[in-house]
């Protein structure tokens, strides 16, 4: 594994082969992997910029309250720290599958992708709740 990492982080970080990537219409394993890495990374801006508002939201909610009673704050940081092995432990599971082969790195971002865009909505629907 330690190997396949090595090698998709040194394509992917390479210049003019990585960018030359058409993602609509991936051509190789390699072309494929890269396209879902990048895909999982998209969604992961995204989940970073709604935690953030949740946060925030959180905040708001505490500063609201009685000291003895604040702690939505913490109470969402723990649930993301919890949210976030969750999520890496269970798509490493779905790697396994496929364990050592080239796919293995596609399958992992996909379902990490796949899992922080359900968090995305989580989040947007505590926001929302306001």
């Amino acid at each position: 594994m330690a190997l396949l990492t090595g090698l998709f982080l040194a394509f992917s970080s390479s210049p003019g082969l990585a960018q030359d990537i058409n993602c609509n219409s991936p051509q190789t394993q390699l072309d494929m992997n890269i396209c879902a890495q990048r895909d999982f990374e998209k969604a992961d801006a995204v989940l970073n910029s709604e935690y953030a508002k949740a946060r925030d939201y959180m905040k708001s909610l505490d500063e609201n309250l009685s000291a003895n009673s604040q702690g939505a704050a913490k109470a969402l940081l723990d649930a993301q720290r919890a949210w976030i092995t969750y999520r890496d432990l269970a798509c490493a599971a779905d790697g396994f599958v496929v364990k050592g082969g080239t796919m293995e790195p596609m399958i992992i971002s996909t379902c990490k992708a796949r899992l922080t865009r359900q968090r995305i909505g989580d989040l947007r629907q505590l926001i929302d709740f306001k």
